[in-house]
């Protein structure tokens, strides 16, 4: 099960209880509130990776709870909004939100979305939750230094190499697919970045595994992607 807390802030009961139905679906836990006070305090006991606010609420409307959010923390903020209120959903984007959805929605789609928040918060790096030290059976990661060691031997890594190794660590026993990693460390969109990417694989393990064809620590799943071994 993800160790995911949603934050679900709509003034309407059977929206909250349907976007809850759909992430708990998809091992989420949710966390619900009417408005953007009742947020604040939730926000002041709980951890939280992901907000989904409607605009309009009573006592605190969804673009003064984002700005008010967003002076504290930079959890990802997806805006709700209706087809009519488009200016506030560009002011929701402007004071902080990450995305928005336009109501009525999809779930599915708002899933999609809430999902590729998490990915990104999570494995990028911004998830406060995160050690700035991750040490993998001697292969170690000191995000502030930005060094890799094995045993503690420094590994000369490229940029691009570092980030890879960087997101795999720090997802340990997760597989990521090819464009997955590609759309995270390059942060762009490739729907052709397989060589590129095994390109890159190849080399780090050059550098990490005593064999490299025979890899202890950076792994393929086979028709799938990569992962980093716990």
């Amino acid at each position: 099960m993800n160790p995911y807390f949603v934050l679900v802030v709509d003034d309407e009961k059977e929206i909250r209880d349907a976007i809850e139905i759909y992430l708990k679906n998809e091992g989420i836990t949710v966390l619900k509130a009417g408005d953007g006070i009742e947020a604040l305090d939730i926000l002041n006991e709980h951890k939280v990776h992901l907000i989904i606010l409607d605009v309009m609420m009573p006592r605190l409307d969804g673009i003064s709870a984002t700005f008010k959010i967003r002076e504290k923390q930079n959890i990802p903020i997806i805006i709700l909004s209706a087809k009519s209120e488009d200016t506030d959903k560009i002011l929701g984007l402007q004071v902080g939100a990450d995305d928005y959805v336009t109501k009525p929605f999809n779930p599915m789609e708002l899933v999609a979305r809430v999902k590729s928040q998490l990915r990104r918060y999570v494995a990028l790096g911004t998830y406060e939750g995160f050690s700035k030290k991750i040490d993998l059976n001697g292969l170690t990661l000191d995000q502030d230094a930005k060094e890799v060691k094995v045993h503690g031997e420094p590994v000369k890594l490229t940029p691009i190499e570092y980030k890879i190794v960087e997101l795999l660590m720090k997802n340990a026993g997760r597989v990521f697919s090819i464009n997955e990693i590609y759309e995270l460390v390059w942060k762009e969109s490739c729907y052709n970045a397989e060589n590129t990417v095994a390109v890159h694989i190849r080399k780090i393990r050059e550098k990490i595994e005593i064999d490299p064809k025979n890899p202890r620590f950076l792994k393929v799943v086979w028709g799938i992607g990569y992962k980093m071994e716990k």
